[in-house]
């Protein structure tokens, strides 16, 4: 089974499967397509994060890209930021790791050659594609910065992408070579003006990693340990363990006790994450203390990323989230491929001194946060993620909530209504108690919540509380997924 956001990218997916190529081979396929389709949320130019479970245990892969050699935080200063500028500058833009993350998951764990993995996504590339109801809005400006997107005027427009499937078939046909020091890389160099080497181009962007986890209902829950904030998820599951939780999702002391949990585990992430940190989770008790305790400083952004999950009939598992950050990223495009470049070094810190400081060869602070479940005895339980910048984990523990405290169905799970801190626009830091509610289905959370303190907002039903996708294992061994319908174009396809 195959979820993802974009019924091209499940076919693309699910296809590789018929053929005998494992979860991992899927996976890379499914977001081959996305990054080509999707490019207003992913892409080539983009970090990549990835959890795998292949019946001997749970992996890790950290596919995220380093700032450049020329990452010099004094300039930034002397010309008076205070923070990294994110757009149409070059020095958002640590080296993209999603192509070196695609080769570690392929090498490790796929079963059919690399060219038959990309081979739809280079068709698509190649030969065109309609243009989504999710990109095609965003398109008609894009078009003024990179010619690929210039016709589109409204949904099903078609779009070619000949620069990225050039690209695809380098990697193809000669691995990273192909692609970080091919046509895409010369231009990086060029287009960065000293912010890279080549050998920064030549370091792998890709580590497997030990995954950060945790026991909790029953059930251990993994993650990937920062730079990435997935451990939020964790310590937050760990701290609503110990509350009085409602037995139904329905009564806003339920939301309440969540969106305070997720408060108590957030509100120093800006101190506390940075790239090789240790994750605080034996400070469950401590924060779970804090629960209600007034003006806790939350920092929320939006971001675009998408997620997607894979099981295959080996009962492989992989947990896969890629992204530009913001929209198409930096708004800067390789100019040979026209590859948009993403801009998560806005996630560094110019503060003098910081763990989390822009720098030479250092990986930003990470919004993406995959997660993986696994039952007692170790099996794989629940692929499941989420797009939603900082709101990854907040919506992850209403997801995890309802599928191992309530046991609802997927279907139940991705389609209840759900909260989100803060206003859910922009990158801005925020500080209070401002949470966006969902107003569609039903969502009878307001009033409960705002007798109990919460600043209400309802927004919605859209991408601004996500677009999740979860495949569970039942005990029976079948597959049961649901792909989110906020995306409008999700599908999840079984084989």
């Amino acid at each position: 089974m195959v979820c993802t956001i974009d019924h091209l990218a499940s076919a693309a997916g699910v296809g590789v499967l018929e053929k005998g190529g494992s979860a991992a081979d899927a996976a890379v396929a499914a977001n081959a397509v996305l990054a080509v389709t999707a490019p207003h949320m992913c892409g080539l130019g983009g970090d990549l994060f990835a959890l795998v479970h292949d019946g001997s245990g749970v992996h890790a892969l950290n596919a995220s890209g380093r700032a450049g050699s020329g990452a010099d935080p004094a300039r930034l200063r002397a010309e008076g930021q205070t923070t990294m500028p994110h757009l149409y500058d070059i020095r958002s833009v640590p080296v993209p790791g999603c192509v070196d993350g695609w080769l570690a998951l392929h090498t490790r764990f796929g079963r059919l050659p690399l060219a038959e993995v990309l081979a739809p996504a280079i068709r698509l590339a190649a030969t065109g594609f309609p243009a989504s109801p999710l990109l095609a809005p965003g398109a008609s400006f894009i078009g003024t910065l990179q010619s690929d997107y210039a016709s589109v005027k409204s949904v099903g427009d078609p779009i070619r992408r000949p620069g990225a499937a050039r690209a695809l078939e380098a990697i193809a046909k000669s691995g990273r070579t192909g692609f970080y020091q091919g046509e895409f890389g010369q231009g990086l160099l060029k287009l960065g003006a000293g912010e890279y080497t080549e050998d920064d181009l030549d370091r792998e962007q890709a580590d497997w990693v030990t995954p950060l986890s945790t026991r909790v209902f029953g059930h251990d829950v993994h993650t990937i340990p920062p730079n990435s904030q997935g451990y939020l998820l964790l310590l937050a599951l760990r701290i609503l363990e110990g509350l009085d939780l409602p037995e139904d999702p329905a009564d806003p002391a339920w939301a309440h006790l969540l969106i305070e949990s997720a408060r108590a585990a957030g509100h120093d992430r800006l101190d506390v994450l940075y790239e090789n940190a240790t994750a605080p989770l034996d400070s469950a008790a401590a924060r779970r203390a804090l629960v209600g305790a007034p003006d806790l400083p939350v920092h929320a952004k939006k971001g675009d990323t998408t997620y997607l999950c894979v099981v295959d009939g080996d009962g492989m598992g992989v947990s896969l989230i890629q992204s530009n950050a913001a929209g198409f990223g930096s708004l800067l495009f390789e100019p040979s491929t026209g590859i948009n470049l993403h801009n998560r070094g806005i996630g560094f810190s110019l503060t003098e001194g910081h763990p989390a400081e822009y720098g030479p060869g250092r990986r930003p602070p990470h919004t993406l946060a995959p997660a993986l479940i696994t039952k007692e005895d170790g099996s794989l339980r629940t692929v499941i993620g989420t797009m939603g910048g900082d709101a990854q984990p907040q919506i992850l523990l209403q997801l995890v909530t309802r599928l191992l405290v309530h046991d609802q169905t997927p279907g139940e799970v991705i389609g209840a209504s759900r909260w989100a801190l803060g206003s859910g626009t922009g990158f801005e830091t925020w500080r209070g108690g401002e949470v966006v509610v969902e107003v569609e289905d039903g969502a009878t959370w307001g009033p409960g919540l705002s007798e109990r303190g919460h600043r209400i907002v309802q927004e919605s039903y859209g991408d601004g509380f996500g677009h999740a996708h979860l495949i569970d294992v039942l005990p029976s061994g079948m597959l049961a997924g649901a792909a989110d319908p906020r995306a409008r174009i999700g599908s999840a396809l079984g084989r």
